[in-house]
């Protein structure tokens, strides 16, 4: 009995190495028959891979020496967002490693002995119990950690520029459409509007930019000018980008690394206009960002509104490089805004929107453009991805 002893685990207290997680069904003692395990191979992988997300930023945090710095911060909310997955992940490999001692057990030396067989065997009936509630306990972590990567509920803010694209006068009234569109959407869920110029705002509220990131992109549209005599259709295009406001907290931006300059603004405006220097250019030498402003007939207001595009712009630039070093980022660069490069396409003639990444088409283009379609896109979108990251997170598991 000594050396059969020597590997029970419940008695001695003793525990072997822990083995790679695997989909596994669980055998229920005494009834002779196998319990399907409340996890999927699908998310026992994707569980795996996350674990290791969680070691590597744990490992690149210990490492890191500047706790000031962006990459710091990043690197703590990773890890910190991944915990339950981590420790998920060591219970599941833990009680894995006690079950297949308890099978050595019984198969092996002990097999012989019918009163120390039956004990494994009841150790094992309990094991496989803790076994299978840590699992269904998987589904709800994964669940929260999705939940939790969209934040619909968090008040956040979010920069919006719509520029026109190709296609002259029509892109620049389409342009107009979008924003307008935005502004209306932004309204029906109460957000604060800040309006930073023609082409730009901030939109402060509940779950803003969570919902408006997937707005970021080139848009198409295809319909008939009002100037076009032949009654042709015309492709034009617009680019949107979604910035996060950046606080003066979130980066650093030295007075010497800023060129400010002053001029007078034009267009319409009143007697201000082309009489005062009151329109204001920053540009970040550095990086070579500019932001300006000449709304506000004060150039102090002026220079505040163009801080705070300046801000949304090196966030998202120091951003960007981040995530080319590290992994792909859904929000990437909006691209050259030619016709092909386009994330969703308006067809007048056909009252139709369709979204290429989700494969999404929706009627009724007047509604969209009061804001009405947003949120059916957004929660296509939504699905579409975490059905992607999950797949990305089991070939990246299985390729090891």
């Amino acid at each position: 009995w000594g050396s059969a002893l020597a590997g029970f685990p419940r008695l001695l207290g003793l525990r072997a190495a822990p083995a790679p997680l695997r989909p596994v069904r669980l055998a229920l003692a005494g009834r002779g028959r196998g319990v399907a395990s409340i996890s999927s191979p699908r998310h026992l992988l994707r569980l795996g891979a996350l674990a290791a997300r969680h070691a590597k930023a744990a490992k690149e945090l210990a490492e890191t020496t500047d706790f000031s710095s962006p990459v710091y911060a990043g690197l703590a909310q990773e890890t910190a967002r991944l915990d339950a997955v981590h420790r998920a992940h060591e219970g599941l490999r833990s009680k894995r490693a006690e079950l297949a001692e308890l099978d050595g057990l019984i198969g092996g030396e002990v097999g012989g002995d019918a009163e120390l067989r039956q004990l494994a065997v009841d150790e094992k009936c309990t094991v496989e119990a803790e076994l299978h509630a840590l699992e269904v306990a998987v589904t709800d972590v994964l669940a929260e950690l999705d939940t939790s990567s969209s934040p619909d509920d968090v008040h956040s803010a979010a920069v919006v520029e719509v520029r026109a694209g190709v296609g002259g006068d029509e892109g620049a009234l389409f342009a107009q459409d979008l924003f307008t569109m935005y502004r209306l959407y932004a309204a029906q869920r109460s957000w604060a509007i800040e309006l930073l110029g023609d082409d730009s705002m901030v939109l402060r509220g509940r779950g803003a930019l969570a919902a408006l990131s997937w707005e970021a992109g080139v848009h198409r549209v295809q319909r008939v000018p009002a100037t076009e005599q032949k009654g042709r259709v015309h492709t034009s295009t617009a680019s949107v980008a979604v910035l996060s406001e950046a606080e003066e907290a979130d980066l650093e931006i030295n007075d010497s690394d800023l060129k400010i300059e002053t001029c007078r603004a034009s267009g319409a405006g009143g007697q201000h206009v082309n009489t005062t220097d009151s329109a204001v250019r920053i540009v970040h030498l550095p990086s070579g960002i500019v932001a300006q402003c000449q709304d506000e007939r004060s150039q102090q207001e002026n220079k505040k509104k163009a801080m705070v595009v300046l801000r949304a712009r090196i966030l998202a630039h120091e951003t960007a490089k981040l995530d080319a070093e590290r992994t792909s980022n859904r929000r990437e660069q909006i691209g050259s805004n030619t016709r092909s490069e386009r994330i969703r396409t308006y067809n007048f003639h056909d009252d139709r929107i369709t979204d290429h990444r989700c494969a999404l088409t929706l009627h009724g283009i007047p509604r969209m453009l009061r804001g009405e379609l947003l949120d059916e896109f957004a929660d296509a979108l939504r699905k579409a991805e975490a059905l992607a990251a999950e797949e990305a997170e089991t070939e990246e598991l299985l390729s090891r």
